[in-house]
């Protein structure tokens, strides 16, 4: 309703441009941290690992666009706490778990350190970080019956 922050588009708009900039600087941080401790293609991961890592990334990334077709883009950008209606929702992922795209998220991190930067001594680092960071999301977001993800509206 500001007229310099409504210049920039409406509320879920504006959260939508936020995640990808946090996203960019997420995936800077990874490429700087693989260049600066190896090289921005995988490691001789054994296969075990490797098929693993590629499993977590799928099962990541599958359950990050679970969660943007069950609750749309306004519900994916928390528009139900910026003012829009939206429908509960109660459907898969959200019938598995509390937060399937902090999950998501989290999975497909752990996949792709796997792939990149296993066996080496500081492959597990940055995952265990970003795990926490997500952690500390997931709580301060409150639990779902408090503050239930909403689906889109059909």
């Amino acid at each position: 309703a500001r007229e310099p922050v409504a210049r920039l588009g409406n509320p879920v708009a504006i959260v939508e441009r936020l995640f990808y900039a946090f996203k960019l600087v997420q995936a800077g941080v990874f490429f700087a941290w693989w260049a600066a401790h190896g090289s921005l293609v995988p490691t001789a991961t054994p296969l075990g690992p490797r098929g693993l890592a590629l499993v977590t990334i799928v099962l990541g990334q599958a359950l990050n666009a679970a969660v943007f077709y069950r609750l749309g883009r306004v519900g994916a950008f928390f528009g139900d706490r910026l003012g829009y209606r939206t429908a509960w929702c109660e459907g898969f992922p959200f019938s598995v778990m509390a937060h399937p795209q902090y999950v998501g998220a989290v999975l497909t991190i752990w996949g792709l350190f796997l792939l990149m930067r296993f066996p080496d001594d500081d492959w597990f680092l940055i995952p265990t970080v970003e795990t926490v960071l997500y952690g500390a999301g997931a709580l301060l977001e409150g639990r779902p019956s408090r503050a239930a993800p909403r689906c889109a509206a059909t």
